[in-house]
């Protein structure tokens, strides 16, 4: 079954998400000796991800290898304003208050790791 689109708002966003499974293949770096993006992320970041957004990642990589990932996303024109290393490899809570008319202020979007972005359904309604 396939699953409904979250409707978000016109408003500025903050995205928050992982590197590893999620942005590029899991681990690639180590095993592969380099990272290597995984599907649809290219198209989500040009077509959901506004430049008036803020991009954060989270990642359990070590800060030894910040320069590499530093480079890889610079390589594939993955825009970010901040980036947090050596994060604890267990979940990721985010907690958000909802606005007084009814908006949630917080998703989490759970994907198979290295399956990409291309399945993750959003789409933006300027009535919220």
């Amino acid at each position: 079954m396939e699953e409904s689109p979250i409707t978000l708002s016109t408003l500025p966003k903050t995205w928050i998400l992982d590197i590893d499974g999620t942005i590029f293949k899991h681990n690639g770096y180590l095993i592969d000796g380099e990272d290597t993006i995984l599907p649809g992320v290219e198209n989500f970041f040009l077509s959901k991800v506004k430049k008036r957004d803020y991009v954060l990642f989270v990642t359990s990589r070590e800060e030894k290898y910040r320069q590499i990932t530093l480079e890889a996303l610079k390589k594939n024109k993955i825009r970010f304003d901040d980036i947090i290393f050596s994060a604890p490899k267990g979940e990721r809570i985010i907690v958000n208050d909802t606005k007084p008319r009814g908006m949630k202020t917080a998703y989490g979007i759970p994907i198979q790791r290295d399956l990409g972005l291309e399945e993750i359904k959003i789409e933006f309604n300027e009535k919220i």
